[in-house]
């Protein structure tokens, strides 16, 4: 782990992002020069069985420089079925897996966890903020009553598996240091307040949740600038993209992708300054995933027509 400022993150030559779990699929998508989609047919015949989308997110992230490749997985969607299953269908090796990173604690981000992990044979880090282990958490409904989150990611139960588990607040370089994991994210915009409807438990009483355990994946691509990719961006996307240019050093910001938690009547609030700052940005890729929701998502491709990307499961974005 490295706590300096700036974190020396290597640049590398190719990022690829392969999405198994979102909550979108399309099948029909074309691809692009960036993007290519799932194949309908093998050896000339039409596939018996298809890739799962859920209300999650789950991504295969694959880093190249010179003769140098390491794959991560980004979190793990909501069910134990969904991102097991397209690994599957996808003929994908499980155990090419290095190593795994937790956005926060969520049941939509880390519902495969425990069944990937017993398919992996081999022992590999866990990289989390020691927030995500925080329970009980809840959301509070308009009339006042209270839903709890499941719990689904129970520490004691983890150090049973075959993880190290790398409790970081700070940023944590991964991958021989050619990917970064943010950490805790610095709120710095005025407008991006969090979930108000967010609960947890405190000295027994309930307080205002603000998501510290939320954090993202950075890549440095040579010559271009950063990549970033969010989970649930509960720490806000503005935010955590500026967090990233303060501990990379670098300003230049490639592709935005994941999910921007932008989905409902609360968020649509500030979707002009996030669309302001996205414009001052200026990605040259822009791909919102999971739970930016439907009318965010419209308004960004309307907003940003040559760098917008539909996502959809199976979909792999290649940057280089």
């Amino acid at each position: 782990m490295n706590t300096n400022l700036p974190v020396s993150l290597k640049a590398v030559d190719r990022v690829e992002i392969l999405t198994l779990i979102d909550n979108y699929i399309d099948l029909l998508l074309p691809p692009s020069e960036i993007i290519t989609r799932p194949p309908l047919a093998k050896e000339g015949n039409i596939l018996d069985d298809t890739l799962l989308a859920e209300h999650g997110l789950s991504l295969l992230i694959t880093v190249y420089q010179g003769e140098m490749k390491h794959t991560i997985l980004f979190d793990t969607g909501y069910t134990k079925v969904g991102v097991l299953h397209n690994i599957e269908q996808l003929g994908l090796n499980i155990e090419k897996i290095e190593s795994i990173v937790i956005s926060h604690g969520h049941m939509d981000h880390t519902g495969s966890l425990y069944g990937i992990l017993d398919k992996i044979p081999k022992t590999i880090p866990l990289v989390v903020h020691p927030g995500a282990f925080e329970y009980p958490r809840y959301t509070r409904t308009p009339d006042g009553s209270t839903r709890l989150f499941p719990r689904t990611l129970v520490k004691d139960e983890l150090e049973q598996k075959n993880v190290e588990i790398v409790e970081s607040k700070s940023p944590t370089l991964i991958a021989d240091d050619m990917i970064m994991v943010t950490g805790e994210v610095e709120r710095t915009t005025e407008f991006e307040k969090g979930m108000p409807n967010a609960l947890k438990e405190k000295d027994g009483e309930l307080v205002f949740d603000p998501f510290v355990d939320d954090q993202s994946i950075v890549v440095k691509l040579n010559g271009k600038g950063l990549v970033v990719i969010s989970g649930c961006a509960h720490a806000g996307i503005i935010n955590t993209i500026m967090f990233a240019q303060k501990t990379t050093g670098e300003n230049n910001i490639q592709a935005v992708l994941g999910g921007f938690h932008l989905s409902g009547l609360f968020f649509e609030k500030i979707y002009d300054k996030t669309i302001a700052e996205f414009k001052k940005l200026d990605p040259e890729v822009l791909i919102p995933m999971h739970c930016t929701g439907w009318k965010a998502i419209q308004r960004l491709q309307k907003e940003f027509p040559s760098s917008f990307v539909l996502n959809s499961v199976g979909s792999k974005v290649t940057l280089s």
